[in-house]
Formats: C-alpha cells, structure tokens, sequence
C-alpha cells in the first residue's frame, strides 16, 4: 500500500532505491510496534530451558507469558526491547523490498529473464539480503528481551546501545553475524515465498466472467500479461 500510495505520488513513475527503502522502512516499524509484545513472549519462552532451574520463569503458553509479564513488570513491560525490534524489522523489510525491486529491475532490463526466472531469482537475492541487513538488530533484540537481574538487581545492559559496544568490544563486528547459516536459512525461504507468491498473484475475472490482465511495472517498462503470456511492453 505505501509504495502503491509512493508510486501515485511519484506521477506513476518506478521509485528510487531510496524511496523503495523507506516504504520498506515505515511498513517494518509499524508491524513491529503491533509485534513486539507476541516477540518477547516468544523469546523468553525460548530461552527459558537455557536457563537454570532457579532462573526460569517457567511460562506455560504465550497467553499466560503475556499475562506474567504484565503482572510482574507492568504493561509497558511488554514493549521491553521494542526499540531494536522495531529496528530489526525495518532493516528486514528495508532489506527484502529494495534489494526485490532491484532485483526484478535488473533480471528484466540487463539479462532478459522471464518473468518466473525473474521472479525466482530477485527473491533469492531479496531473501539473502533479508538475513543479513536484520541479523545484527535481531541479536541486539534477543539479548535485550532474554536478559535477567543478577542477585543486586542490575541487568547486564542499560540498553540497546549499550548492549551494541559491548557486543563489539568483546567479539568484534562478526559476533552480530552469530548463527549467520541458520538464520539465513530461517528467513530466507520465507522472504522467498513471500516475494514470489506476491508477484506471481494469478489474475481475477471481470464482472463478465473474462479474465483480467495484469499490469507489471518492471523498472522503465509497464508490461501487460495474462494467463497467455506476455501481451504488451511500453517502455
């Protein structure tokens, strides 16, 4: 919707890479907002078997994480790390959608694919880049949300940033990148399917029963296909 509304703004012109960006930006930080507290949640849930016995707060299901949090810590408790959720999810987004655009971009106008093969291959590419633009913020977030008190109440980080430097200090750049291979490989297939699913949406029948032909903006080009194949290609 946000880059439909950008597009319409923009006198139906293909947007920048940066305007792609910010409507992947905006889109990410609004779901987050709406996310973080079903987030923490699951994160505590996860992390508590890692826990010693005496530490864990051994929730039974999401609803009653909800419910503990909320009664131990307050309601805005629920929103302990959105900030680098919120964060996370932009740089997810920012990074699938632009680097999907640019994708489809290149694949149609430089080498010429079809529009399966392009689509197949610019959401491989956006699901790669996906991983790697929101693992750093994801493992910010993680820390932030599993973290306890120790025995004087003092929590090991004040904060996101905080949680950053000494993450750097203590492992350098890569240590954001922890568990690369694994995350790619649980985010990637989803920003795949997403992606190839959203642009191969299969076209709806007029009021008269006809099917309707699709328009596709492909960079400088506006294509019209239908179930046929390609029909049109204005530049």
């Amino acid at each position: 919707m946000l880059t439909n509304k950008a597009i319409e703004a923009n006198d139906g012109k293909p947007l920048p890479l940066y305007q792609k960006a910010l409507c992947g930006l905006t889109a990410g930080a609004i779901g987050a907002c709406f996310g973080s507290p079903a987030d923490l949640a699951l994160i505590r849930m996860q992390a508590d078997a890692t826990l010693p016995v005496a530490q864990r707060r051994n929730y039974t299901n999401a609803f009653h994480a909800l419910y503990r949090i909320v009664a131990d810590e307050g309601v805005l408790a629920l929103w302990k790390g959105a900030g680098p959720t919120v964060v996370r999810a932009m740089a997810l987004n920012m990074g699938m959608l632009a680097s999907y655009d640019q994708s489809v971009e290149f694949c149609k106008d430089s080498l010429g694919l079809g529009e399966a093969a392009t689509v197949l291959g610019a959401s491989t590419v956006s699901g790669f880049f996906a991983a790697a633009c929101s693992l750093p913020f994801d493992y910010v977030k993680t820390q932030i949300q599993k973290m306890q008190p120790d025995a004087s109440g003092k929590y090991p980080y004040s904060g996101s940033l905080d949680c950053a430097m000494k993450t750097l200090k203590a492992g350098g750049p890569f240590k954001f990148y922890t568990g690369f291979p694994v995350y790619c490989v649980r985010i990637a297939p989803h920003v795949m399917v997403f992606t190839f699913l959203y642009d191969l949406d299969i076209p709806q029948p007029d009021s008269e029963g006809r099917e309707k032909n699709r328009v596709v903006e492909r960079g400088h080009f506006s294509e019209t296909w239908s179930n046929d194949g390609l029909i049109d290609c204005v530049k």
